[in-house]
């Protein structure tokens, strides 16, 4: 199959959306699929990348509306840009966003010469927009007035929806759209993870090779609840003094989060993403406080790595963490996180979640994500070439009775 993904975020941008859509795109291309990415263009890229097709964007318009400072919003191409682009011949397309992204998505479809019927279109529903609305220069009441029908009406436009965890289900049952969803994780390369050692990862922040680890990596944001998780660690602290903590990432909440922080939690910055395989691979336990998630790649990634979950309640701990057995959910309050790490980290309990976190990671393996990606694909094709037969056979059976049966007025008594 020839492939297209219009993503409004792509590597070298640092999030789940940009990181799984890499991920699925090289497991599609190791099936033997042709694969075209079209994403915003980023001030860091290579200057040269196979199959990937660069859009005009604007960082100045990521900063009105709070986007991280590397995610630069798309650009909608024009017709020069566009008639270079190639999308006309694809089999499938797949977007991640319902918003500019989407559109051309849609849009690009109809144009594909590949298919008689067109293109089917793949929607994968990532965010829950609501929970970033206060990035929006609007009051919130009236930002969901326009977002709700808006990706409820993007769905229904489309030919499959898939949605990473039962969160982004919720999300848009509640946003009115009452279609079929396929619950679709995202996918994890877990041969990187399983052999990742974090001995050196520790050493570079000064931490003895004996010390409890905990680790925070993702996005340093509001919605991430970092003071309830940094308070909560220097809970556990105290009846663990050796208790360490290092936070992975960056974002707008880092100054402000860095000036709570007590004493063992160091800030490390943002880190390459070929460094996130030893990062997690350092720590005892991954801890977050977050009660947003849709199913992020980091704690994925930490059950790859061997790296039990302390989390607090969110439909993504719900989702991805089988209490005792890779990790604990607990409420997201100071006292129920820390007590949940203290549990997590006791020597006769650790190494038990540790062997159930790398078992649980097995489902969201790259290999198998990608087989089950294109069967997705595989079955849009089919739906919408039988869509379209069933389409073509009734308007030719409306013109055979057109021609063949006389009208009242013209019958005999």
């Amino acid at each position: 199959m020839r492939i297209g993904i219009v993503t409004a975020t792509y590597l070298p941008s640092k999030n789940g959306v940009a990181t799984s859509t890499a991920l699925f795109a090289r497991g599609l291309r190791e099936r033997g699929h042709e694969v075209r990415i079209f994403a915003p263009r980023h001030p860091l890229m290579p200057e040269h990348e196979e199959g990937v097709y660069r859009l005009n964007s604007s960082f100045a318009g990521a900063r009105a509306l709070g986007a991280p400072a590397d995610y630069p919003i798309m650009l909608a191409p024009g017709p020069l840009l566009t008639a270079r682009l190639p999308m006309r011949d694809l089999d499938v397309l797949h977007t991640m966003h319902p918003f500019l992204a989407g559109q051309l998505a849609r849009r690009w479809a109809r144009l594909s010469t590949a298919r008689p019927h067109g293109a089917p279109v793949v929607y994968t529903a990532h965010t829950q927009y609501d929970e970033y609305l206060h990035y929006a220069p609007m009051p919130r009441r009236v930002g969901r007035a326009l977002l709700r029908p808006h990706v409820a009406t993007f769905a229904r436009k489309v030919d499959a929806v898939l949605a990473p965890g039962r969160a982004m289900l919720d999300m848009l049952r509640e946003y009115g759209f009452q279609g079929p969803v396929e619950l679709f994780p995202n996918p994890v390369d877990l041969a990187a993870f399983r052999a990742a050692q974090g001995a050196a990862f520790r050493a570079e922040f000064d931490v003895p090779p004996g010390a409890p680890l905990v680790t925070y990596l993702g996005r340093l944001a509001p919605e991430k609840n970092l003071g309830v998780m940094l308070r909560a660690f220097e809970q556990a602290r105290v009846r663990r003094p050796d208790l360490r903590l290092l936070v992975v990432g960056d974002g707008v909440s880092r100054a402000e989060a860095q000036a709570q922080a007590g004493n063992g939690v160091t800030f490390t910055g943002p880190v390459p993403y070929a460094r996130v395989p030893e990062a997690l691979a350092a720590a005892d336990a991954f801890m977050t406080a977050s009660t947003s998630e849709v199913l992020p790649m980091s704690m994925i990634e930490a059950l790859a790595a061997g790296t039990p979950l302390v989390a607090a309640r969110s439909p993504a701990a719900l989702d991805l963490i089988v209490e005792g057995v890779n990790g604990t959910v607990r409420d997201a309050t100071v006292p129920d996180l820390a007590e949940g790490l203290l549990q997590v980290l006791a020597p006769d309990t650790l190494p038990g979640l540790q062997e159930g976190a790398r078992r649980s990671a097995v489902q969201y393996d790259l290999v198998t994500r990608a087989a089950d990606l294109e069967r997705v694909y595989e079955a849009a094709l089919e739906r919408k070439g039988r869509a379209r037969r069933g389409q073509a056979g009734a308007a030719q059976t409306g013109t055979e009775q057109t021609r063949t049966e006389p009208s009242p007025r013209h019958q005999n008594p």
